[in-house]
């Protein structure tokens, strides 16, 4: 059963060109160490985090019809639940457009919902150049991290093939990715995709790994002479 572990009651920035509402859904099968919502992540912090139930959500959602166009689905990861489908329809049926917020870990999930017409706007996380994904994504395993690697590619391929919009997205993080890594990130995705994004690392809320809180985000020049790099390979290509 999906369980939700927050709520953003209004956004302006999440959807773009939407009014919209956020969804944090409690679980991930990642483990970044830069994960600014470690509650949502571990096990034991995942415990003390309040829930808020669907009914609650749901009755929140018909309040707020006329005013909000859309729902932010994010979290942790939501597609690690297999009943994703059944509680996006829900939405659907309320006249709300669906964004999904997805690190691409499970394309026959994202397969599944573009065929049945439940999401409107994919916001996929690129976390570094293929041979930087376990550190980026704290695996153990090389082999797993690997098959991670193909999902998303394999993720890729299908939302460039889709009818929706999407977006991949990148946060810049000391210690983690260099300039060159963008580099490389940008010439894996530019042929799947035409809109990527740069996101600066934040230092303000606690991290998965402590230690990552205490890392100092990138220049904001640094990030956009980057960007100047990269621009000609993507129709959009901005820093967040």
């Amino acid at each position: 059963m999906i369980k939700i572990g927050g709520l953003q009651k209004n956004t302006l920035i999440d959807y773009p060109g939407k009014i919209a509402c956020c969804l944090f859904l409690i679980g991930c099968n990642f483990r970044c160490p830069f994960c600014y919502n470690p509650e949502l992540v571990l096990s034991q912090k995942i415990k003390s985090q309040p829930i808020i139930s669907q009914a609650d959500f749901f009755s929140f959602l018909k309040e707020r019809k006329g005013f909000l166009e859309g729902v932010v689905i994010l979290g942790g990861e939501p597609t690690i639940y297999p009943d994703l489908d059944k509680f996006l329809r829900r939405i659907k049926e309320l006249g709300y457009l669906v964004k999904l917020d997805t690190n691409g870990s499970n394309p026959e999930i994202i397969s599944s919902l573009l065929i049945k017409n439940l999401i409107d706007y994919v916001a996929l996380d690129i976390k570094a150049p293929k041979e930087k994904y376990q550190k980026a994504i704290g695996y153990q395993d090389k082999k797993l991290a690997e098959e991670i690697v193909n999902k998303v590619e394999k993720g890729l391929n299908i939302l460039k093939e889709a009818e929706i919009d999407f977006e991949c997205r990148t946060t810049v993080v000391p210690n983690l990715l260099n300039e060159e890594d963008i580099f490389k990130i940008a010439r894996w995705i530019s042929p799947y995709c035409k809109k990527y994004f740069l996101q600066n690392f934040i230092n303000t809320k606690p991290t998965l790994n402590p230690d990552f809180q205490k890392l100092k985000p990138y220049p904001e020049e640094f990030l956009l002479k980057i960007r100047e790099k990269i621009a000609l390979l993507f129709k959009i290509c901005q820093v967040r």
